[in-house]
């Protein structure tokens, strides 16, 4: 898989990523540290050489999962992880470093972001230029590579980039939730910040499993997920229904087909999961998919039946 430049950085990522929050268990149902290990490892036997992780999930259990899966392969991948919205002080960013070091086996972290801007979820509020000199600390020590965000907006993103060079952003992003479009993207774009797309199958929503009246188990997050509820779900499958002959025509799956037309998108990379070895591999095979401008146009109208209905709020669950 041919390999993209992250950012201004010298890090190169495959444009598709494994994602591994599932990998953590927490908030997931059925995860199983076999399968996970099994899958990300698939995963990188496919291609894809960039594994996001982050230490809330599974407090870090995760993170531990990578490293079981990849640690002989450590300097042919890229490793992706996240510091929590509480232990955003200078301190703490220090320390939450060293402990995802320690749980990816590793000495150095190719992406370390900041997953939720300060106070999200009632933490305490930290002044970004404390949280970024910590990272700009890390970053002149060799510890970690580049610099990312995650959940940022537009303008908490430009705010974070006046203390030091940003070079990703992580937003919720897919064929069925495109809010990043109109906040961060142009500024991503004109600053040369690659986008590391999480969700980009709508949480499994686009791979045309999940029929009408699918309940999930109240402890899985996506019982909260807007996206699998009421009229949004039943716009969701009418766009299914209209993708299907595409696919058809690519000889792919529904979700290859959204993985495919999401790296298509300017500086966009996909970050997705699989909780076993054939989701991973067939992941991996998105990126061989050639759409043309007019197929690129197409799926983009029919996205937009669903997200022509949703409002401006980038959190994708009721939570």
């Amino acid at each position: 898989m041919e390999k993209r430049l992250l950012g201004t950085s010298e890090v190169k990522i495959t444009p598709i990523l494994m994602g591994t929050w599932q990998a953590g268990k927490r908030m997931w149902v059925g995860i199983e540290d076999a399968d996970s290990i099994k899958a990300i490892r698939a995963a990188f036997e496919a291609g894809i050489t960039t594994i996001d992780t982050a230490e809330a999930y599974g407090q870090g259990h995760s993170e531990k999962i990578v490293a079981e899966a990849l640690s002989d392969v450590r300097h042919q991948v890229e490793y992706a992880t996240k510091v929590s919205a509480n232990h955003l002080k200078y301190k703490q960013v220090i320390e939450a470093c060293e402990s995802s070091l320690t749980n990816l086996k590793t000495d150095y972290i190719d992406v370390y972001q900041i997953h939720w801007p300060s106070g999200s979820f009632n933490s305490e509020i930290v002044p970004i230029e404390e949280t970024m000199s910590a990272f700009n600390l890390l970053k002149k020590q060799g510890k970690i590579r580049a610099i990312g965000v995650s959940n940022f907006s537009g303008v908490q993103l430009a705010e974070a980039a006046s203390y030091g060079r940003i070079d990703s952003l992580q937003p919720p992003y897919s064929l069925f939730w495109r809010q990043v479009e109109q906040n961060a993207l142009p500024y991503c774009i004109k600053n040369n910040i690659s986008i590391l797309a999480y969700s980009p199958l709508a949480q499994g929503l686009l791979t045309g499993r999940f029929a009408f009246g699918h309940k999930f188990d109240p402890t899985d997050n996506r019982a909260k997920n807007k996206l699998f509820q009421g009229e949004n779900f039943e716009r969701a499958q009418q766009a299914l229904e209209k993708l299907r002959p595409i696919a058809l025509l690519h000889n792919c799956t529904l979700a290859q087909l959204a993985l495919a037309w999401l790296i298509a998108q300017l500086q966009t990379n996909a970050i997705a999961g699989g909780r076993y070895p054939e989701q991973a591999r067939d992941n991996a095979l998105a990126a061989q998919i050639k759409l043309s401008t007019a197929e690129l146009a197409e799926i983009d109208a029919i996205g937009r039946i669903v997200t022509d209905h949703l409002d401006d709020n980038q959190i994708m669950w009721n939570w």
